[in-house]
């Protein structure tokens, strides 16, 4: 087998994906206003799900499946839904914290979804009070969305400014469950106040449909021409919840198609952004709500119009749902570049429908897989409209059968990210994963030619991932976290100098080869370091060796001067002890990897730092401590090479 792909230099790479999206079919062209007019089906026709009155197919429903759900409304009792006062939503603007005011949010969210579900299942009633009191206080507040993004505000940060309802991720998928709310438990509510949905109209109708189809000027929708930027997860999130409510609630017919054919458009702008692999260069972790959002739009579409709107043979689609087994590494472990965990939860509900519309065997039973490993019968899901189809399909996951595609090799030229694997279809042995690609990528971490090694499915080489979100997080401050910064990535530093940040510093002359037992995957880092690392070039080249079983790291250099220190960092949850000629890292007592590292060429020193780990959002993947490894080289030549190899412990 033989493979190989070069890419010149990232813009060029840049401009051939514009290119291409320019030449590929507009979702928005498929279905113009016109013919959607015609297709979608009226408000009151269209019945997505069983309502709860519908009592037949809820009660059809598996009995440990219904146990749970009506179990999840239960827990909350008679017990106070949790306050939101403006001092903890000031909290943001005035300590940088986010996440105190998002958990109350969420906590009343999650109460309301689960409450909502549990109704339908039970059907008896005495969950509608608890309900009408979470409509209400949700409909109270003054903004449904979260403190860090009041920069979308005329107003700024701050408290939160009634007069101007914008539209982020959060305030759109409350409209969604407002949403869902009223059509599922909209008749029984009614009994108890005819004004109860009126309510949810009026708030609905005010904060969301009409500053979105009025509007063009928030930027995740990408429609404005002077402000043209690449789309990242918030277009197809928002989107989605926006369609939602629409398709539930907008009553004026003409306005609704109006509306659906504005989303369309909005997310050909999403499409626009990414290159014809699929790839997500905001990682796993934000695929759930970038390539699975777009997908909820497209299942969205497919219902209202009976099918006759169906995009998922267009390959672009089917290349984007299959990226998540690509960037699957062994059980939750994932490639984690960007902001994303190298551990994680995913849908496995969503993974398989996604998988079956495609009619990709390997990603169907992936989703059952993973699934599986979950719990299919939980149906557990983060709203309620990727809850609903999780119900009514959880009979079906279940009698799956569930695999790990455990892919041998994986080349996403586009993101220029690599992977490979040992022994494809096993865990055994060394898993490879690279990237080239730039530094202004969108949840971007000064990391061009980082990568992450594995040995037999558990972590050796890792990418540390992100902390728990604060106000530097998304600022001009971001690059002072360590986690963001190369120096804290499987890179190295030149006299001290770090990667910087913006599109300018890219990866040059890419390439992947695959042949004779040898994955290869070569760039020149060099354009990630401002002038003053004073390098003409530094060529990476990874190699996984699959005869040998072992990875090989070589890095050649040439400097417009000799440096007085050379140091190359390697991150690592496992315990480090030098041995003869290099160190032997051993996780397995806590569950992650081991292997021998030698490294030859330029003389270089091992030193190891301990770093302490007390993160929310770190501290359940890694533990209470990392290690950094730091091989340096003092007084290092002008030009030379370091090899690095890792070998079975």
């Amino acid at each position: 087998m033989f493979l190989e792909k070069t890419t010149r230099r990232a813009f060029a790479g840049m401009l051939t994906a514009l290119a291409a999206s320019a030449q590929r079919e507009k979702l928005s062209e498929a279905i113009r206003l016109e013919k959607l007019e015609g297709i979608l089906l009226p408000r009151e026709d269209w019945r997505p799900f069983p309502r709860a009155a519908d009592r037949e197919p809820w009660e059809a429903l598996p009995a440990e499946l219904r146990a749970r759900l009506v179990e999840a409304g239960e827990r909350h009792g008679s017990s106070e839904w949790p306050s939101l006062p403006a001092t903890l939503f000031l909290e943001y603007a005035r300590k940088g914290n986010r996440s105190n005011y998002e958990h109350a949010r969420e906590l009343r969210r999650g109460r309301l979804r689960e409450l909502v579900i549990a109704e339908c299942v039970e059907g008896k009633g005495r969950f509608l009070d608890d309900i009408l009191n979470g409509i209400w206080i949700t409909c109270e507040e003054t903004w449904w969305g979260v403190p860090a993004h009041l920069n979308m505000q005329k107003a700024g940060p701050g408290l939160a400014d009634a007069a101007e309802p914008v539209v982020d991720l959060f305030a759109a998928e409350t409209a969604s469950l407002l949403a869902w709310t009223d059509y599922l438990a909209g008749a029984q509510l009614e009994k108890l106040s005819p004004l109860v949905r009126r309510r949810i109209l009026l708030e609905e109708d005010r904060r969301i449909l009409t500053p979105c189809f009025e509007r063009i000027d928030f930027w995740w929708m990408g429609l404005e021409p002077e402000r043209s930027r690449d789309m990242n997860n918030w277009n197809p999130w928002i989107n989605s919840n926006w369609l939602t409510t629409a398709l539930l609630l907008e009553q004026d017919s003409s306005r609704r198609a109006a509306t659906v054919h504005k989303i369309v458009r909005s997310l050909d702008r999403f499409l626009d952004a990414y290159h014809d692999d699929g790839g997500c260069d905001e990682g796993p972790s934000y695929w759930g709500r970038a390539g699975a959002s777009l997908f909820d739009c497209l299942e969205l579409l497919h219902s209202v119009t009976r099918g006759a709107v169906d995009f998922y043979k267009m390959p672009l689609v089917g290349e984007i749902g299959k990226y998540i087994y690509r960037a699957h590494i062994a059980e939750d472990w994932y490639i984690n570049f960007a902001d994303a965990s190298a551990k994680q939860a995913v849908a496995g509900d969503l993974i398989y429908r996604y998988g079956r519309r495609i009619g990709d065997a390997p990603m169907q039973a992936f989703g059952a897989y993973t699934a599986g490993r979950r719990g299919v019968l939980s149906a557990r899901a983060e709203s309620i409209g990727r809850q609903l189809p999780a119900i009514f399909n959880a009979s079906e996951l279940a009698s799956a059968k569930g695999s790990a595609p455990l892919l041998g090799d994986v080349w996403l030229p586009g993101i220029q990210v690599m992977a490979g694997r040992t022994k494809e279809g096993s865990v055994e042995g060394f898993y490879l994963a690279a990237q080239g690609g730039h530094n202004a990528e969108s949840h971007n971490h000064n990391d061009v030619g980082n990568f992450i090694v594995f040995a037999d499915g558990r972590p050796l080489i890792i990418d540390v991932g992100v902390e728990t979100y604060s106000a530097k997080t998304f600022s001009a401050k971001r690059y002072e976290i360590w986690t963001m910064q190369s120096a804290y990535h499987n890179l190295p530093a030149i006299d001290g100098a770090m990667q910087q940040a913006g599109r300018d510093f890219a990866a040059r002359d890419v390439s992947y080869r695959v042949g004779d037992g040898v994955t290869t995957f070569s760039l020149d880092i060099a354009g990630a370091y401002p002038a003053e690392a004073g390098l003409d070039s530094w060529r990476r080249t990874l190699r996984l060796r699959r005869a040998e079983n072992e990875v090989e790291l070589g890095d050649r250099y040439v400097m417009k001067k000799p440096s007085a220190r050379l140091a190359w960092t390697l991150m690592t949850p496992c315990e480090v002890k030098e041995s003869a000629g290099g160190l032997l890292l051993d996780g397995t007592a806590r569950g992650y990897g081991k292997a021998k590292v030698s490294y030859e060429g330029i003389p270089v020193k091992p030193k190891t730092e301990l770093i302490r780990i007390d993160d929310a959002r770190l501290r359940p993947i890694w533990g209470d401590r990392l290690y950094r490894i730091l091989l340096t080289a003092e007084q290092a030549p002008q030009q030379g090479e370091l090899k690095v190899r890792f070998l079975r412990g």
